[in-house]
């Protein structure tokens, strides 16, 4: 088998370990649009334990990457709740959480803009864009000092009732995680992969000295991985250009990750 060849392998399988999380998180935006529109006057009084009927499953089901998951609020879209967050977090981070039976814990963020600790989370990457695009989203790596307070990747994907965005659902994965469901497969080749995601942050590298959440600097890297960035959530991109020092960019599925192999 040629390098080409086992890089391939390496990026499907990649792609595969990230594929069954958006298939999730496409399924609860599917149920919170059909509960949503069916209430004439959505509340987060009623609409919060759907979401966490939603999303205890995953959270609570062995091997998962899921580590938080739930559903944001476009601001003033909740009649009783003009900012909200719907989240929980499934039991290791003790996090700024509230125990809410089983092994579930909520976040429990500061909803009132007028008080001190309160952050306008429509200023963040992983609302603004899906915000922009209205089109799924992965966010990092990056500490999440919101939700988990460790390296995380968010993803989110909005939610739409009569045409405009009732807010997010979406799904943190802890970085640690991905680590352990990856590298395993990065180290099947005789040379130093990393796996970025379309911005050049590093989620994964069998080289040591790569820090999780830094910028991969190689010549070229950013225009190769400018198909990823565009082509975000609306279609596969099968192929980048190789780096002007030999290294070769492959795309990991529709993820928007991409297996770096020099």
């Amino acid at each position: 088998m040629t390098l080409v060849d086992t890089a391939a392998g390496i990026a499907q399988r990649v792609a595969a370990t990230i594929d069954p999380v958006f298939a999730v998180i496409d399924d609860w935006r599917a149920n919170a649009e059909r509960h949503l529109a069916a209430d004439a006057e959505p509340r987060a009084a009623t609409f919060d334990p759907v979401v966490a009927d939603l999303v205890a499953a995953e959270l609570e089901r062995p091997g998962t990457l899921i580590t938080g998951a739930g559903f944001v609020a476009a601001p003033g879209f909740l009649a009783d709740a003009p900012w909200h967050l719907a989240w929980w977090l499934s039991g290791a981070s003790p996090f700024r959480v509230e125990q809410t039976g089983g092994g579930l814990r909520r976040l429990d963020a500061v909803s009132d803009p007028d008080a001190e600790s309160f952050r306008d989370y429509t200023t963040l990457e992983w609302w603004r864009v899906p915000a922009r695009t209205g089109r799924r989203h992965l966010t990092g790596p990056y500490v999440d000092y919101l939700c988990t307070d460790d390296y995380t990747v968010t993803i989110t994907t909005p939610v739409a009732v009569d045409g405009e965005m009732a807010g997010l659902v979406g799904a943190d994965v802890y970085v640690a995680r991905l680590e352990q469901a990856l590298l395993p497969v990065l180290r099947e080749a005789d040379r130093t992969c990393t796996i970025v995601n379309a911005s050049g942050r590093i989620v994964a590298s069998t080289d040591t000295h790569r820090a999780t959440g830094a910028l991969l600097r190689l010549d070229g890297l950013a225009d190769a991985l400018a198909p990823l960035r565009e082509a975000e959530g609306v279609g596969l991109v099968t192929a980048v250009a190789p780096l002007p020092g030999g290294a070769d960019v492959v795309p990991c599925g529709d993820t928007s990750l991409a297996l770096v192999v020099e």
